[in-house]
């Protein structure tokens, strides 16, 4: 039996029957304490599931770790930066308007949340590198434009090394 603390226990609650049940594990609670009980490896993928709602992702998007190659990395700004104005920081991945985390999923597939000081990032394992290079790099204060022209380099030569084996195919 495994054992989570959870700020945000109502969203755990509302979804309790569901992850339950997708999941095939038993959740108990304490008051912001979940018990999970299940398969170790039940357990350990309910753990990921609590982490990234801990994060502020929604119990549907949390549970798209269940998917075959989904990961979820979970970063700290306070680890990434020395500066004392987080409320800056955090502004600069938000973006107006939401418009930065907008382009950042659309550039990396990356699903991307913002709770206090913690960024959760829920994508596929490929994609994901891409996704932390680049909220570590506005963190550490890279200018949005310079963020999305790497993303958008990477995504072209991922695209032409993935076009790649298909050239070769079609010679033979």
């Amino acid at each position: 039996m495994q054992e989570i603390y959870i700020e945000n226990v109502a969203e755990v609650l509302k979804n309790k029957v569901r992850i339950e049940r997708e999941l095939n594990i038993k959740l108990t609670n304490k008051g912001k304490n979940i018990f999970v009980d299940g398969r170790a490896e039940n357990e350990f993928l309910t753990l990921e599931v609590l982490e990234a709602i801990k994060t502020g992702f929604s119990a549907d998007r949390a549970l798209e770790l269940k998917q075959e190659g989904m990961m979820f990395q979970r970063l700290d700004i306070k680890d990434l930066t020395k500066r004392n104005d987080l409320e800056r920081v955090r502004g600069r991945i938000i973006g107006k308007n939401g418009g930065t985390l907008k382009t950042l999923h659309n550039l990396t597939e990356c699903n991307i949340s913002l709770h206090d000081n913690e960024i959760g990032i829920i994508g596929d394992a490929e994609e994901i590198e891409d996704a932390i290079q680049a909220v570590t790099s506005l963190v550490q204060g890279s200018k949005q434009s310079n963020v999305y022209t790497r993303l958008e380099k990477r995504r072209k030569e991922k695209r032409l090394t993935d076009d790649l084996p298909i050239k070769d195919e079609l010679e033979k």
